[in-house]
Order: structure tokens, then C-alpha cells, then sequence
């Protein structure tokens, strides 16, 4: 019997392990050192800022709420995260992706640390929220992301969130639309597979981080993305898991043919119980 393609392929997840403090520094250490081998001994050509192109077809424009009051989170982290946004942007905005370039949020950024003038924000490790240098960057993981998402470029890496950390209050987009970070292992990659170049412009103001991706000409395309087979599930160890599939459809603007690609395919598991309503 054919199996329907609409189903989740596997709703069991694992219970969380933690690992000793040694052992996660040493590892850590070693796939960011491997990462740097890949990016200087590697054949792709990244991505950088150049002033001499300017694409200015506007793709798609996206924000997201810089402040958002969290319980038992301090406000200052969300501060904090604000400050490192801002260094961090200042890498990457105006950054031409030319034909056949691929484009990498952390080879553009750097590293995060105190010495580059970095605050401690909020950083999620094994499903415990914790303090850390540079924390709070994978909101412009997320924003970008999405953005990547409504647009022809390809995405080359991409790791979801393990943890569904908050209720969807104030959510405007589907459950699992965004992309983690961690220095430097843990990637937002894009290629440029078309033969138009790519602008990505970021700004912050009082309430927002706004995103904006420009191409250098029309596309021949429109994008949508929606979500299907959400479900909450009870693991067997006692947490809930969350559920769902990405879809990206494509819509020729002459033809208004369309097709349907997934993106992905995301299993989290939840920081709060589904059972309790959760107010604003």
C-alpha cells in the first residue's frame, strides 16, 4: 500500500541528554574548527558587501518584534539582544549574492564574542534558556530564513529548532519558519543558482528588525509558503513534541502554473505544556 506523502514520517523523538561541560567545549570546538577548514579549503565562492552593484527589485520585505516580554526571562537579555542585532547587521547589510555565490550568516559575521563588543543574550542549549555572548542572533537567522524562503535562491543549510520554546502569541507565521544558530557549525546557507545577483538590506528601528531582499531583475516567479500535518504529540518519556511540514509554492506570473516543493519537515520538542492556556 502506497504510503501518503502528506504524512509526518516519524512523530517519536528522543528524550534530551545532557552532556558534561568537557566534553561539549571540546566538541564545540572541533566542528568550529572544521567549518573554518571548510570555508578556506573549499571551492565555493561566498558572498560580501559590494557597493558597485546595487539590485534594486524589491523580493520581499519582513519584520519581526525586537522586545517581546518573556516569563522569567530579564528584560535586560532582550536589550542586549537588541545591541548585538546591530552589530551584527552592520556585516551583512548590503550584501551583493552574485550568480553561482553562495551566502553564509556566520562568514559574514564572525564570531560573537566580548572582545568585539557583544552583550549576553539569550541563547537556548538542550532546553534550558541560558545567558551567553552574542545570544539572541537567531532572530536574524529566522528573519532571514523566511525571507530566503520567498525567493529563488536555494537554501544550502539550514538547521531547525530542536525546542518549541514559547506559545505562538502574536505568531504571524507558521510554527518552524525560522533557523537556529551557533557559531559557526550551525549555518543559514544560500546559493545563487539564477543568473540574477541578490541584495540583502537590514535595518533596525525602535520595534523592529526589518529585512529586505532585492534582485537585479524581474522574477519569473511568485512564492508562498503554508504548513500542513501540525499535530502535538505525548512522548513516551513525558514531554510533548510538535509537529509539521513546510510547502513552498511556486507560481509562474505569465503561466500561473503552480508547484509545490516541501522545505522541510520540523519536530520540536515543547517548552510548555499545550494543555495549559497560555495568556498574553
Amino acid at each position: 500500500m502506497k504510503r501518503n506523502v502528506n504524512l509526518l514520517n516519524n512523530l517519536n523523538v528522543k528524550k534530551p541528554q545532557n552532556r558534561n561541560i568537557i566534553r561539549k567545549f571540546f566538541g564545540r570546538e572541533f566542528f568550529i574548527f572544521k567549518r573554518k577548514i571548510i570555508w578556506y579549503s573549499g571551492s565555493d565562492n561566498y558572498a560580501k558587501i559590494d557597493l558597485n552593484e546595487n539590485p534594486n527589485i524589491s523580493v520581499i520585505c519582513h519584520k519581526s518584534f525586537l522586545l517581546r516580554p518573556l516569563k522569567d526571562v530579564d528584560m535586560i537579555l532582550q536589550y542586549n539582544k537588541v545591541f548585538n542585532l546591530k552589530l551584527a547587521i552592520k556585516n551583512i547589510n548590503g550584501v551583493i549574492i552574485k550568480p553561482g555565490e553562495v551566502f553564509s550568516i556566520w562568514k559574514m559575521v564572525g564570531r560573537p564574542t566580548k572582545s568585539k563588543g557583544y552583550q549576553e543574550g539569550l541563547v537556548l542549549h538542550n532546553g534550558q534558556i541560558l545567558k551567553g555572548i552574542g545570544g539572541g542572533l537567531c532572530q536574524l537567522g529566522n528573519l532571514l530564513y523566511w525571507m530566503f524562503l520567498h525567493s529563488p535562491l536555494t537554501i544550502k543549510e539550514r538547521w531547525r529548532h530542536g525546542y518549541d520554546v514559547f506559545p505562538d502569541i502574536n505568531r504571524t507565521i507558521p510554527f518552524a519558519c525560522g533557523a537556529t544558530l551557533s557559531y559557526n557549525y550551525v549555518d543559514l546557507q544560500v546559493k545563487n543558482d539564477t543568473d540574477k545577483s541578490f541584495k540583502i538590506a537590514l535595518w533596525l528601528d525602535d520595534e523592529y528588525l526589518n529585512g529586505e531582499l532585492f534582485s537585479s531583475g524581474k522574477l519569473d516567479n511568485d512564492y508562498e509558503i503554508f504548513e500542513t500535518d501540525h499535530c502535538i504529540k505525548q512522548q513516551w518519556w513525558g514531554g510533548y513534541t510538535r509537529h509539521n511540514k513546510i510547502w513552498k509554492k511556486i507560481i509562474n506570473k505569465d503561466t500561473k502554473k503552480e508547484k509545490i516543493e516541501l522545505s522541510s519537515e520540523n519536530h520540536a520538542i515543547m517548552m510548555y505544556n499545550p494543555l495549559i492556556e497560555n495568556k498574553i
